[in-house]
């Protein structure tokens, strides 16, 4: 099944220029479905693969990495499989319009919010009311306000159509590779999404701490309700990543900054998830790569001597699913929100289970988190928690997600230790990544790419 809806493409995008005799020209809406769920959570790890190295989860092998080091570099496959992405969902939402299927149409404004946001999350201005019409080969860019925006609009009326009961056609248990069919889930993902999005203007005068935990309130209750994608053509995508590595085909490769936030060297304080993150070196230690610097280790590259993405953890295992949104995120969302709102012990009730829900998602023992939970450092009690404190943990529960960056450019990138990569083309943190060179190759109503310390209009 995973093959079959990898050859599924759009017919109706300005990406498509001639008549594929391959396509399924009028494919069903469950099978739509299944291709659509797939992209998306592809797209999670895709985008993720890039922004990993910004936040200092991943490190280059080799000293003066173009991503590690902030240098102007070209992301056209992964701009293009955003868009393909989207181009499918447009599809499926038509499709679903046309036959009253409303789960469908819920589910494709679902899918579209999030791959919208990704885009404009990485690029800012970027083309969407254009994007999807035969019209015109060169689309028109929306700014990145307005995608927002829009990506707000869709998960309310993802909502709405998600709550009538008169879908002419229930998704598809089979197709949907998400969540089998389970519309309540959908509808928790939903809001889910909108809790995250509503948050991540908290620099701006638009941010409302009500409205986020209104959202967190309609969202998940456990890690049940998570939004995961688990079905590959060979094996999840992170999992190549490791395996590549063993075979000396270098890459994840864990960031010292990473790896010295969970040993204890940061903060004074082990962390047990590490050991469900990466395995420990020869030595029976962990140790992270530098940002710019590259390995430190033996000159060979064939000594395990340095910390690297595990295919011994639940994240990354040849069969572990792609975490698009989950419960602990969620409750970190609620634990921030409560806090700005003054709700100082709904807060702490969250940071705690957001940590717990972590160990729980991450099969940490249960006397290791314990100890973890209990800590004075980390059990610090309502009057003392900070915005601080839950960042530090977001930045676990976010490891390899994409949401990452964008807490990484709210928070101004103030983790504890945090550094320039070295060698760093900017004189600060990196905000946003240049516009490919397929899409300015082809859509003269590129925008010029502002310089990669630019920030984007939320992120001020």
């Amino acid at each position: 099944m995973a093959a079959a809806t990898l050859g599924l493409q759009s017919c109706e995008d300005y990406f498509d220029l001639d008549e594929n005799p391959n396509l399924v020209n009028n494919p069903p809406l469950a099978t739509m479905l299944s291709t659509t769920t797939q992209k998306t959570g592809l797209n999670s790890q895709r985008v993720a693969a890039v922004t990993s190295y910004f936040v200092q989860y991943l490190a280059n092998p080799s000293a003066g990495g173009s991503t590690d080091t902030y240098q102007v570099t070209d992301y056209t496959s992964t701009w293009d499989a955003l868009y393909l992405a989207m181009a499918d969902i447009y599809d499926m939402k038509q499709k679903g319009l046309d036959e009253g299927a409303t789960d469908y149409v819920g589910v494709a404004d679902i899918l579209m919010a999030y791959n919208l946001s990704l885009v404009a999350d990485m690029w800012g201005d970027a083309p969407y009311s254009e994007a999807f019409i035969n019209t015109t080969l060169t689309p028109g860019f929306d700014s990145q306000e307005e995608l927002y925006n829009t990506s707000l609009q869709l998960v309310d009326e993802a909502i709405a159509e998600l709550a009538k009961t008169d879908s002419k056609v229930t998704l598809s248990e089979e197709g949907d590779l998400i969540y089998g069919g389970n519309k309540a889930n959908w509808i928790k993902t939903a809001y889910a999404l909108k809790a995250r999005f509503l948050n991540k203007v908290s620099q701006t005068a638009a941010y409302d701490p009500e409205a986020v935990l209104s959202a967190v309130e309609n969202s998940y209750t456990s890690n049940a309700d998570n939004a995961t994608m688990a079905v590959f053509e060979t094996r999840n995508p992170w999992a190549t990543v490791a395996l590549n590595n063993e075979q000396l085909v270098l890459g994840g490769w864990l960031s010292e900054q990473l790896i010295q936030q969970l040993n204890g060297t940061t903060y004074g304080v082990f962390d047990p998830r590490i050991t469900q993150i990466t395995d420990t070196t020869i030595t029976g230690t962990y140790v992270g790569t530098p940002n710019g610097v590259g390995n430190v280790g033996s000159a060979s590259n064939t000594v395990h001597d340095e910390s690297y993405i595990s295919l011994n953890s639940p994240l990354t295992a040849d069969e572990a699913p792609l975490i698009i949104v989950s419960y602990p995120e969620v409750k970190l969302i609620e634990a921030e929100a409560a806090l700005r709102a003054g709700q100082t012990e709904r807060a702490y009730e969250a940071y705690l289970e957001a940590i717990e829900a972590s160990m729980e998602l991450l099969e940490v023992d249960d006397d290791a988190a314990e100890e973890y939970l209990t800590n004075p450092a980390v059990a610090v009690g309502a009057g003392n928690l900070t915005l601080d404190l839950i960042f530090k943990e977001k930045y676990v529960v976010t490891y390899l997600n994409p949401e990452a960056w964008n807490d990484a450019r709210r928070y101004d990138y103030q983790y504890a230790g945090f550094t320039l990569p070295v060698g760093a083309d900017l004189g600060t943190f990196i905000r946003r990544v240049a516009y490919p060179q397929g899409e300015t190759s082809k859509n003269p109503n590129t925008p010029e790419s502002p310089v990669l310390s630019e920030s984007l209009w939320w992120d001020q």
